[in-house]
């Protein structure tokens, strides 16, 4: 696939936290180890598709905290 040339480079996602949870990525940007020590040497494409997944793993640890059971408030009816 063609790479599409960016205007802008592709910022890292670090946001500091650093701290690695029990599946390997980071609790902060959801990057695996080996995505943290390579970012600087992909290339945007590969950085974006980086990005991708870890938007899919935060949905996905999102998802998972999310008690099945808890129905969503209703409004009662003002008549």
């Amino acid at each position: 696939m063609a790479e599409q040339l960016e205007f802008f480079p592709v910022q890292s996602p670090c946001r500091g936290i650093c701290q690695a949870d029990e599946r390997g990525f980071c609790r902060g940007c959801f990057r695996s180890r080996e995505e943290r020590f390579n970012w600087q040497n992909m290339s945007d494409g590969q950085k974006q598709d980086v990005l991708r997944l870890c938007r899919q793993r935060l949905l996905r640890q999102l998802r998972a905290a999310k008690p099945d059971n808890v129905e969503e408030p209703q409004q009662p009816s003002l008549f």
